[in-house]
């Protein structure tokens, strides 16, 4: 892929390495891969990708059906811990096995689900090695807005104002952020979701959301919050839209 035409927007101006590539490969359904994500996957020479504490990769999983044989796959295990020093060395020894590919005139292809520039892990290795080499990012379907698609549910017309909240937020920031939002999606929900629900039950605002999880993929699940199970995965979103539906 040296030589080709998707160099927008790099730091780096060496002909002679290779360019990185953030390829956002979407929710997890691998159709909604996007077609200048799937054609670089096709071509890659050199592969990296997340894995979190050392379970498979869920980005690689969505791209696997593109992944040429014989690619060289760079795997950073990305430990999951509240303490933030054991993933930065993650990707710490990531970008410097990435360099070396760089380095070596090779282009590689980084895979990171959904947006690579919303909540994406691709952001952690841009930081590290976007001065020195170009770097292309290939936007991806974020879960925002998948989650949006599969449980029908607009999120935000006219002058309205969208508002994304982690779910690990403390209760008290929770509660003031949504009390003061318009149209509101909760994300890594996860373990909590009884903290949460607790939050919008306080408001008054089950009846206005809609629990979905794992978006796009055979085991969905979309629900009235007030229907959804008592435990959530880690990709598991809360919409939430007050008022009268402003698009009618």
């Amino acid at each position: 892929m040296s030589g080709g035409t998707l160099r927008g927007g790099y730091l780096g101006q060496d002909d002679e390495k290779g360019t990185l590539y953030g390829v956002g490969v979407g929710p997890g359904a691998p159709d909604l891969i996007t077609l200048r994500a799937a054609r670089l996957i096709e071509g890659a020479a050199v592969i990296a990708y997340p894995t979190l504490a050392g379970a498979d990769s869920f980005a690689r999983s969505i791209a696997a059906g593109l992944i040429p044989a014989g690619a060289e796959e760079i795997v950073m295990d990305v430990p999951m811990t509240t303490d933030r020093a054991p993933a930065q060395a993650a990707y710490d020894a990531g970008a410097a096995r990435i360099a070396a590919a760089l380095d070596r005139g090779q282009d590689v292809v980084c895979l990171c689900e959904g947006d690579p520039f919303f909540y994406g892990s691709f952001m952690y290795l841009f930081a590290r090695l976007a001065g020195t080499y170009r770097c292309d990012v290939v936007p991806g379907v974020t879960s925002v807005t998948a989650c949006a698609a599969r449980a029908g549910r607009p999120l935000v017309a006219r002058n309205e104002r969208l508002t994304v909240l982690p779910g690990p937020l403390p209760e008290a920031e929770l509660r003031d952020r949504i009390a003061g939002a318009e149209s509101v999606a909760i994300m890594k929900v996860g373990r909590h979701l009884p903290k949460v629900r607790a939050v919008i039950a306080d408001l008054g605002l089950t009846g206005a959301a809609t629990y979905v999880e794992r978006a796009s993929l055979p085991d969905e699940v979309v629900l009235p919050l007030a229907d959804a199970p008592d435990t959530a995965p880690y990709f598991s979103m809360i919409l939430l839209t007050k008022g009268a539906d402003p698009w009618l």
